[in-house]
C-alpha cells in the first residue's frame, strides 16, 4: 500500500494536482488540511483514488479535524496540527494517536517536513507544497506500508519543471 500524504497546499490547485499526477502508483490521498478548494477539485478528477481530508486553520467548509484511517493491520491519526501545539511540540499529537489506537500519526501546520518515531508512534509532516518554511523546497511524504507489514516513511522533494 502506498499513501501519498500532502499538506498546505493554500489554494495552489496546479501544484497539488501535478503532484497526484507524478504519483499514480499511490493507492491513497491523504491532505492534512488547508488546501479544501484544491483538494476537491482533485477529488472530483480522481474517483477512483481512496482520498482522506482533514480541516486546517485556513479551512471554511466543514470538514473534520481528525480522522482515523484504517489500513490493513494500522491506524492513521490524521489531523492538520493546529489544535495539537505542534508548533511546541509532539506530545500532545503522539498521546492523541495513542489513546486512539494508531501506530501513525500524520500533521501538517507548520510547513516544515519531518519524520520520525516517538513513543513508537510513526510521525510525519510532509512538509508544503505550496509554501515551505525556512528556505526548503516544496515537499511532500510517501508512506509505504510492504507485505511484510513493515512501515516506509520518506520526504520527497518537489521540482517542479
Amino acid at each position: 500500500m502506498k499513501i501519498l500524504v500532502v499538506a498546505d497546499t493554500h489554494k495552489n490547485f496546479e501544484v497539488l494536482d501535478l503532484c497526484v499526477k507524478n504519483n499514480p502508483d499511490a493507492d491513497m490521498i491523504i491532505h492534512l488540511g488547508d488546501g479544501e478548494h484544491e483538494f476537491d477539485d482533485i477529488r472530483r478528477m480522481y474517483p477512483q483514488k481512496a482520498m482522506i481530508y482533514v480541516g486546517g486553520n485556513t479551512d471554511f467548509g466543514n470538514h473534520e479535524n481528525t480522522h482515523i484511517a484504517k489500513v490493513g493491520d494500522y491506524k492513521i491519526f490524521c489531523c492538520h496540527g493546529h489544535m495539537h501545539g505542534v508548533h511546541e511540540g509532539l506530545a500532545t499529537l503522539v498521546a492523541a494517536a495513542k489513546n486512539t489506537g494508531c501506530n501513525i500519526a500524520l500533521y501538517g501546520h507548520t510547513h516544515l517536513y519531518r519524520t520520525e518515531v516517538v513513543d513508537n508512534v510513526y510521525v510525519m509532516n510532509p512538509g508544503s507544497l505550496d509554501s515551505p518554511r525556512n528556505h526548503n523546497k516544496p515537499t511532500f511524504g510517501l508512506i509505504e506500508i510492504t507485505d511484510d507489514k513493515r512501515i516506509k516513511m520518506n520526504i520527497v522533494t518537489f521540482e517542479i519543471q
